[in-house]
C-alpha cells in the first residue's frame, strides 16, 4: 500500500512547474545573452557592413580576405596543427596515469594522483615563465649541459612546440579526472573474468576498457580541443611570432593592426571549427547512447 506522503497530486505539480521553468531560465537567457547574441552579433556584423555611403549590404570581402591571404591560413593551419598534437599527446600521457590509478594500489597511487593534478593550481603565466627559466635560451638545462661540456640544448621556446608543451601540461589535469572517471564504469568483475579465460592486459584495455570509457574519451578530447584551439597565454608568451596562433592573431590584428572587423572575421571562423568539433562529439554520444539496451 503507497503512503500518502510519497503521492503527489497533479495540482501540486503544475504549480510546481512554473518555478522550475523559472529556475530553468534564468541560465538560459544569460548563455543567449553572453553567448549565443554576440556571436549572431559577430556574424552580422562581418557580414552585412556599410560602403561608406550609409549603404549597408552583404559583404563578405573580409572572409574572402582570410581564406586567400596565405599569412592567415598559415596561422590557421598552425593552429590547427597544434591542436591535433596536443590531443594526441594528451590522449598518450593521460590515459596510461588514469589506467595507473584506477586500477593501482598502493601509497605511490596517491603520489601520483597528486602530482598529476598539481597543473591545474599553477596559473598559465606561472607556467610560462618557469618554461622560459628552464628551456629558455640560458635556462636551466643549458647551464647544466654546459657545464657538463655537452652541446648546448636547442630550445623549443619561440618555436611551434613550445606552446605544445606548455597546452599539454596545463590540460593534464582535466584530462586525466576525465578519463578517471569514466574508469569508475569499468567493473573489477569484468576484467577478472576475462582474465580468468585468458586475456592478457592489452587484450582487456581493447575489448573491455576502451569500449566502456569511449564516451569519457570523446569528453576529454572535446575539452581539450576547446580549450586549446582559443588558447591564447601560453602561445602569445611561447610560441613563434609567425606563423602565430588565432589567439595572438586575434589580439594583434585588434590592437596593433587597428582592424576590429578583421578580428572578429578570424573569431567566427574559430567559433566555426570549434562547434564543427563540437557537433561530431554530440552526434558521437548520442549514437552511443543510443546503441545502449
Amino acid at each position: 500500500m503507497a503512503q500518502a506522503g510519497s503521492i503527489v497530486s497533479p495540482d501540486e505539480g503544475n504549480e510546481k512547474q512554473p518555478l522550475g521553468l523559472l529556475l530553468v531560465a534564468i541560465p538560459v537567457l544569460l548563455i543567449v545573452w553572453l553567448v549565443i547574441w554576440p556571436i549572431i552579433s559577430a556574424v552580422i556584423d562581418t557580414l552585412w557592413r556599410s560602403d561608406g555611403h550609409g549603404h549597408v549590404g552583404f559583404d563578405a570581402s573580409s572572409y574572402v580576405f582570410f581564406f586567400t591571404d596565405t599569412y592567415s591560413l598559415n596561422n590557421l593551419a598552425l593552429t590547427l596543427w597544434t591542436t591535433g598534437i596536443c590531443a594526441a599527446l594528451l590522449l598518450i600521457c593521460c590515459l596510461p596515469i588514469a589506467l595507473y590509478l584506477r586500477f593501482g594500489r598502493g601509497r605511490i597511487t596517491g603520489y601520483v594522483q597528486t602530482l598529476a593534478i598539481l597543473p591545474l593550481f599553477v596559473p598559465s603565466i606561472i607556467l610560462a615563465y618557469a618554461f622560459i627559466r628552464v628551456l629558455g635560451p640560458n635556462g636551466f638545462y643549458d647551464i647544466v649541459l654546459h657545464g657538463l661540456g655537452l652541446p648546448k640544448l636547442r630550445t623549443p621556446y619561440l618555436t611551434p612546440w613550445g606552446p605544445v608543451i606548455g597546452l599539454v601540461w596545463d590540460n593534464i589535469p582535466l584530462t586525466v579526472l576525465i578519463l578517471l572517471s569514466g574508469l569508475g564504469s569499468v567493473k573489477d568483475q569484468a576484467v577478472e573474468a576475462a582474465r580468468d579465460v585468458g586475456a592478457n592486459r592489452l587484450q582487456v584495455l581493447r575489448h573491455i576498457i576502451m569500449p566502456t570509457i569511449s564516451n569519457s574519451i570523446l569528453v576529454a578530447l572535446s575539452f581539450a580541443v576547446l580549450g586549446i584551439f582559443s588558447a591564447f597565454t601560453l602561445p602569445y608568451l611561447l610560441g613563434p611570432a609567425s606563423p602565430e596562433m588565432m589567439g595572438p592573431f586575434m589580439q594583434r590584428t585588434f590592437d596593433d593592426v587597428n582592424d576590429p572587423v578583421a578580428a572578429v572575421t578570424q573569431a567566427v571562423i574559430s567559433f566555426a571549427f570549434c562547434i564543427l568539433f563540437g557537433l561530431f562529439y554530440v552526434r558521437s554520444v548520442a549514437r552511443n547512447q543510443g546503441r545502449q539496451p
